[in-house]
């Protein structure tokens, strides 16, 4: 199971930290805070999800091969941005499917006596932590809040991997449930899905 997160662990740092600098060049900030943002989205959701299992100090300040990897996808980034702009919501989806995956992992691996509730919610805090620091930092609103199927995706895809995990064992489990969060969430890029948003049914009875 450790080799299992740790793939997963550095694949959603490396497409977080690209998330993360993209909102930094979107918001045109020099190279320091480009690399800030990076940093915060890879590392801040995990940060929060050690605290929380009482992991202290948090891993990335004892290991940290995960912010040297966030500090140079920043800068290849922030040098490379005409190339690299279009890749940003595949970045933002990778990361938030391995992290789910993680997330639920640790909660596993701490505390095997949790079947559900733990690792599905380790898995969305590790997934959207990151994001929500950037953004506040960015001074936007977090994209999980307006965003559609983003942590829905991240809940479902915990579910799935808790329901697999017996059956099919972790491994194989964590990876049906990575690849299930990055398609549920393409299609929901790709075709537009939204749940329901109260404010523009308001919108429809007011102008009828």
């Amino acid at each position: 199971m450790i080799t299992t997160w740790l793939i997963f662990e550095m694949a959603g740092t490396i497409a977080f930290a690209f998330s993360g600098a993209a909102v930094g060049l979107y918001k045109r900030m020099d190279i320091f805070g480009i690399t800030v943002l990076s940093v915060m989205t890879a590392v801040g959701g995990g940060m929060i999800r050690d605290v929380l299992c009482g992991i202290t100090p948090p891993s990335v300040l004892r290991s940290p091969e995960g912010l040297i990897v966030s500090i140079v996808t920043a800068l290849v980034v922030g040098f490379g941005y005409p190339l690299l702009r279009i890749l940003y919501h595949l970045s933002d989806t990778i990361g938030l499917a391995a992290f789910t995956v993680t997330g639920a992992l640790t909660a596993f691996y701490r505390y095997p006596g949790y079947d559900i509730v733990l690792p599905v919610m380790l898995g969305l805090i590790t997934a959207v932590g990151g994001g929500i620091i950037r953004d506040m930092m960015a001074r936007r609103m977090p994209v999980v809040l307006y965003m559609d199927v983003y942590a829905i995706a991240s809940i479902a895809g915990g579910l799935l991997l808790c329901a697999l995990r017996e059956p099919l064992g972790t491994p194989l489990a964590s990876w049906i449930s990575f690849a299930f969060v990055l398609l549920l969430r393409f299609l929901a890029i790709h075709y537009h899905w939204q749940l329901y948003h109260p404010h523009r049914r308001f919108r429809r009875i007011q102008r009828d």
